[in-house]
């Protein structure tokens, strides 16, 4: 008679069928450390790159890119609105002082030219015949004083005469009194003459110095012009190599756009880049060294620019040698910012072993047997870190990647 298989009975049955598999599993995990362990137990001297602790300086560093650029560029602008009439010289042509590079359409500037010179013709003709009216109304004025002048004279004898004519009865008080009061009244139309007359003169004066000045100031746009007019053909003003030109022939360029570009090429800086989670040990005066192939040079950080574009700064490097045989436009550089110095301390080379932590483990070597020691580290360059812990001047490391071996101890290395 059939019955019921229990569900724990149905478990026991899967176990006892799963068990041969899990043996195997299990086989194969012991196999695979006792193999792991049993290559490992020894390593080949070839793969293995080995460093020395040695004594000395070291530099801890900001990694940072550069690019070469020239130290001064000069930028020659549109002198007038007007168009591209001519290109003589392409970007990347080596130029000398007076070089013609491009010509401008000068026709436009010359019409200016010509019609602000007839205006200041007409300009100067007026200010002569301004000058001439003044100088005229002032004559007239002046003889205008000498005859009041002379009637004045011509007055106080009259007066004279009445009060002499008065004492012997030949003439009577109110002639006397006309007499007295046309002096008087003479008198102060003389007065009004020299004051309109002195006048004259001071706002005269005035008058010829404004348009004085007015002809300067038009005397002054006139030679801007002509400047300008010259200007059309555009020199180059240094010694140089164009790095851009505007080529774009027929082209309407506005006052003030840029033409072209000349470098000196030689003297050059360095234009860095670097992380922006170094931007707070950035900081203007920091020395840097420049790597450009086998050469290294030095520098300053002399400028860094306050914005930050897709998370780095930007920052510029004064070069103590400017004029470096290797040093070319657009160049390339690895630049390492020197944050912070220090002198006879244990050190040595960077490699693949070498974590971001401060303490970690290395295999340090003696004769051919490879220990597991824990190390402090301090400074860390570009090529070099700081021991200050762990190791002894003249011992020996395993500076390539040991991950293969880090669940030894200790591991034999041998010569093959």
């Amino acid at each position: 008679m059939d019955r019921e298989i229990t569900s724990g009975e149905q478990s026991k049955s899967s176990f006892k069928k799963s068990l041969p598999f899990l043996g195997i599993i299990a086989l194969l995990l012991v196999a695979y450390l006792g193999v792991r362990k049993v290559l490992t137990k020894t390593a080949d001297s070839n793969d293995l790159r080995i460093a020395t602790v040695e004594r000395g300086n070291i530099k801890e560093t900001l990694s940072a890119s550069g690019t070469v650029v020239a130290a001064s560029e000069r930028v020659i602008n549109a002198p007038v609105t007007t168009e591209i009439d001519e290109v003589v010289q392409r970007t990347g042509t080596a130029v000398q002082p007076g070089d013609v590079i491009l010509k401008l359409d000068k026709e436009y500037t010359k019409l200016e030219f010509e019609k602000l010179q007839d205006e200041l013709s007409l300009r100067q003709n007026s200010i002569s015949k301004l000058k001439l009216e003044y100088d005229k109304n002032l004559r007239d004025l002046d003889y205008q004083d000498q005859i009041k002048a002379l009637q004045l004279s011509e007055l106080e004898t009259q007066v004279t005469d009445q009060k002499r004519l008065l004492k012997i009865g030949a003439a009577t008080e109110e002639e006397v009194e006309s007499a007295t009061l046309q002096l008087k009244i003479a008198r102060i139309e003389k007065k009004k003459l020299e004051n309109e007359l002195q006048y004259k003169r001071s706002i005269n004066e005035t008058d010829k110095q404004n348009l004085q000045l007015e002809y300067d100031i038009q005397s002054k746009k006139l030679k801007e012009l002509k400047r300008k007019l010259a200007e059309t053909i555009v020199k180059s003003p240094d010694a140089g190599v164009i790095t851009w030109v505007n080529e774009d022939i027929g082209k309407t360029v506005t006052e003030g756009e840029p033409l072209v570009r000349i470098a000196n090429l030689d003297r050059f800086r360095i234009e860095g880049t670097t992380s922006d989670r170094n931007s707070n040990q950035l900081a203007i005066g920091l020395p840097v060294e420049i790597r450009i192939g086998k050469e290294k040079l030095k520098g300053t950080i002399t400028r860094i620019l306050p914005e930050i574009v897709n998370n780095t700064i930007k920052f510029h490097v004064s070069l103590d040698d400017e004029s470096h045989s290797t040093l070319r436009p657009s160049l390339r550089t690895e630049l390492n910012i020197i944050v912070q110095e220090k002198t006879n301390v244990l050190k040595a080379k960077r490699g693949n072993a070498l974590k971001g932590t401060r303490s970690q483990y290395v295999y340090t070597v003696k004769e051919n047997v490879a220990t597991k020691t824990r190390i402090t580290k301090g400074l860390v360059s570009s090529d070099y870190f700081e021991i200050t812990e762990g190791m002894q001047e003249g011992d020996r490391f395993i500076m390539s990647d040991t991950k293969l071996y880090e669940h030894m101890d200790q591991f034999e290395i041998v010569d093959n």
